[in-house]
């Protein structure tokens, strides 16, 4: 097993020279581009955003999008890494997601209903991870509630998802639910050896306020000694400020064409879940929005910034196919750490897909010996 993950982290190695062909994957989105002047001499020193300056310095103010000159054309021997929440930190599906359903049944009078370990596998596996569609086959199964108007059945099931939305919020923060195992251990190395560790809860997907609350299980002197990169900090970053529209409001046509962009993406989301249900295939389907995954990459940029190195240097470990895909949109190296939710899923764009931390998993000393020697 040890050996099958080295040869599996060797796929992490990249090139050393960058290409020209290559600059794309450190550059700003072209459609923003069109938003500002050219670069020139008489640029101006100063911007104003939010009533306060920013002094620009080209060589310095954007270090995560910055390209190697021709002496320096190997990546920086400065790494970081970048960890998500869900997944990462901890396998909120694993031990947590069948109890929410059941405190929901419980909560909502459904007394009938209690989904044990068999039963929600089957279910899940059935309706490839569709929660909405899991209920639907579940009370088709044993019967509706009696009371329940034919009429009403959409609405009972999303009142079913938002208490147990609820319920997996209050286990995740619990001392019940734990962290991944060796989690810990691989922060601690990674700062014992001056890596800079940033934790992102910016787009978690219980939002980031659970996000933070989960991140506080790792102790304080260990949260001290990472970065969280949150809303805030992304709003705060360069590339937040210049990339999601802080600096120049968005015009009409932008507006609509953002509508037009969520509409196809929903019905992406809809055909694709279709699909694998009709397949009986449970993975995770990448559907995110155009919004959300440019929300994703201001995340990944903002915390390769705060680390002060390029994302070309950066590694996020990822837990979610949304992850992958806005670190592959951007050029950072990224490892998938498979969860519950994620165990048969594909991930072709990852450079390397683990099961866990240490051991013959992911530690510090296989990235140090396979990205960043």
């Amino acid at each position: 097993m040890k050996s099958a993950s080295c040869s599996i982290l060797g796929t992490l190695r990249f090139s050393t020279t960058i290409h020209r062909n290559n600059a794309h994957l450190y550059a700003l989105p072209r459609n923003k581009l069109a938003l500002f002047p050219p670069f020139r001499s008489t640029f101006f020193t100063n911007f104003k955003f939010h009533r306060k300056h920013l002094h620009f310095n080209r060589s310095t103010a954007f270090p995560s999008l910055s390209i190697p000159t021709h002496h320096d054309q190997k990546p920086a021997r400065e790494p970081a890494l970048l960890l998500e929440v869900e997944g990462v930190l901890i396998d909120a599906y694993r031990l947590g997601n069948r109890q929410a359903f059941n405190v929901a049944f419980q909560k909502l009078g459904l007394d009938c209903a209690n989904w044990s370990q068999p039963v929600y596998l089957d279910l899940s596996r059935k309706s490839a991870g569709d929660e909405e569609r899991m209920l639907i086959l579940y009370f088709n199964r044993i019967g509706w509630p009696t009371s329940l108007p034919t009429t009403e059945k959409e609405s009972f099931v999303k009142s079913v998802l938002r208490e147990k939305k609820n319920a997996l919020d209050e286990f995740l923060v619990s001392t019940s639910s734990p962290l991944r195992p060796g989690v810990e251990e691989f922060i601690d190395d990674a700062y014992s050896e001056g890596i800079p560790v940033i934790i992102l809860t910016a787009y978690s997907k219980s939002g980031e306020k659970i996000a933070r609350l989960i991140t506080e299980k790792l102790g304080r002197e260990r949260v001290s000694k990472v970065k969280i990169i949150g809303n805030e900090e992304v709003e705060k970053s360069l590339y937040g400020q210049l990339a999601l529209g802080n600096v120049f409001s968005k015009d009409l046509d932008e507006q609509l064409a953002m509508e037009a962009k969520k509409a196809v993406s929903a019905e992406k989301q809809r055909i694709a879940k279709k699909v694998a249900s009709m397949l009986k295939l449970s993975v995770d389907i990448d559907t995110s929005s155009s919004e959300s995954l440019q929300k994703i990459v201001a995340a990944l940029r903002a915390g390769a910034e705060n680390a002060g190195v390029p994302v070309y240097s950066c590694v996020l470990i990822a837990g979610s196919q949304s992850g992958v895909v806005g670190a592959e949109r951007i050029g950072m190296p990224c490892v998938v750490l498979r969860s519950s939710l994620t165990s048969r899923a594909e991930f072709p764009s990852a450079n390397a897909v683990m099961d866990g931390f240490g051991g013959a998993d992911l530690t510090i000393s296989k990235l140090r010996q396979k990205i960043w020697s």
